[in-house]
């Protein structure tokens, strides 16, 4: 330590002491160079007390930030009740809609002529609807010559059955040898085997008569009609109009195999099946296959058989009718088909669908914002806010989540959680509600 001192003397003594003070004061007699360092030494005292000064103030301004900092107000957060309901834990995909069965109609016959076309391109039709009739007078000739060859051949077994007879009558009288009544019996027989064959030419004549005329197999609607009265078809002409079954109307889409155990689990009972139709104005485009939740008619995708409007687009419900038999080893993905009611014609072949697969259904499930949760290592948490308005961390267990809900373990239904403001908060701290300070900040001013 340094001390300095400056005399009120004429002669201006310097004391200097390194560690105690100085027993001898010398002055300018004996230490005659000694004057001018005096002045130098005492303006850096000077300087080094300045100096010192401006430091003191500098930690008082410290302290007061350290007690401002002990005395901030509460953090200011939204808070959101945790809500119970059913969850349903289901599995969206982009899907196709397709004909549960398409017949294209050909004629049967080798060669045949168009004689009358009955159907209108796209019209619906009934089963065992008439659709076109063909030129049948071939057809027809050839039946009535089937019927009079059977009918002749009758006439020749029955006059056989009155000669077998005749010779069993002369026999028993032994006019002729039982020899005769063997030949007889012998082509009684033969005869029945040319009626059988007669009888089996007449129904083939009547099968190709009835294919002169095409009717539907099944109800559905038309495709575009491809022939006119006069063409020539056959068998190998292309089809003359293809008939799609509407009602009921099939989906077809695909999931990652990472899906299939739980589907197969899930499989025992008869599984929900949604469709989404893109709402007017609004692009079809691929969705991401992938698991999603939600709830008895406040989630997305829930819909009636009649087909409700919801964001813009009708939902239709179905069942998983069809489960394909091996993984596509080039994309991962298992191909899966439901079945739809269409009384409306709502579904389309051909179309975009959005589909969501129910595997099960979560019962009084407690559900928090995506928003709330907190990811700390391998543990996810949220700030619960008590009545006392101290938020503490809660750690809770994910169930089922996807969107802007999570199912979890861990929160009581009506507690509130933090969404909004919790990088702000410790645990344990008091924290500000924003509605109550909106509340506070709007009735202040208004005066």
């Amino acid at each position: 330590m340094l001390d300095c001192a400056l005399s009120s003397d004429r002669s201006a003594h310097l004391i200097l002491s390194p560690m105690s003070p100085l027993t001898h004061s010398p002055t300018g007699a004996d230490l005659p160079g000694l004057r001018p360092r005096s002045f130098l030494l005492a303006g850096g005292c000077l300087a080094l007390a300045l100096l010192l000064s401006a430091c003191g103030p500098s930690d008082g301004a410290g302290s007061a930030a350290a007690a401002s900092g002990a005395q901030r107000p509460p953090a200011q957060v939204s808070v959101v009740p945790a809500r119970v309901r059913d969850v349903s834990v289901s599995v969206e995909a982009s899907g196709t809609a397709v004909p549960l069965n398409t017949v294209e109609i050909r004629p049967r016959l080798s060669s045949a002529t168009v004689h009358e076309v009955l159907i209108r391109d796209g019209q619906e039709v009934p089963r065992g609807a008439l659709l076109v009739r063909l030129d049948d007078r071939s057809e027809r000739a050839a039946l009535d010559k089937a019927r009079a060859q059977l009918a002749r051949d009758r006439v020749t077994l029955a006059d056989l059955k009155r000669q077998l007879q005749r010779t069993r009558d002369l026999a028993d009288q032994q006019f002729v040898t039982g020899s005769a009544v063997d030949t007889i019996q012998a082509q009684l027989d033969g005869q029945l085997a040319v009626i059988a064959a007669d009888e089996a030419g007449v129904r083939d004549a009547e099968v190709a008569l009835s294919q002169t005329v095409i009717r539907s197999p099944l109800a559905g609607r038309a495709g575009a009609v491809s022939v006119h009265p006069g063409a020539q078809v056959s068998a190998s002409s292309p089809a003359l109009v293809t008939i799609s079954q509407m009602d009921p109307i099939g989906v077809t889409f695909t999931v990652p195999e990472r899906e299939l155990s739980g589907l197969l689990q899930a499989r025992t009972a008869a599984l929900k099946l949604t469709a989404r139709l893109p709402g007017a104005g609004e692009r079809p485009g691929p969705a991401a296959s992938g698991p999603s939740a939600s709830g008895n008619g406040n989630g997305n995708g829930n819909g009636n058989g009649n087909g409700s409007e919801r964001d813009g687009g009708a939902t239709l419900d179905g069942e998983l009718s069809f489960i394909d038999n091996a993984v596509d080893s080039t994309t991962g993905t298992v191909r899966l088909k439901g079945s739809f009611a269409n009384p409306k014609r709502q579904l389309w072949p051909g179309q975009y669908v959005s589909v969501r697969l129910t595997l099960r259904t979560l019962r009084d499930a407690v559900e928090v914002p995506q928003a709330a949760l907190v990811q700390r290592g391998s543990e996810r948490s949220v700030y619960v806010v008590g009545p006392d308005l101290l938020a503490q961390p809660r750690v809770v267990q994910i169930r089922h989540g996807s969107g802007d809900w999570v199912a979890v373990d861990g929160i009581a239904a009506g507690e509130r959680v933090i969404v909004e403001g919790k990088q702000n908060v410790r645990p344990g701290a008091r924290v500000r509600l924003a509605a109550a300070a909106a509340a506070a900040g709007a009735s202040g001013p208004a005066r």
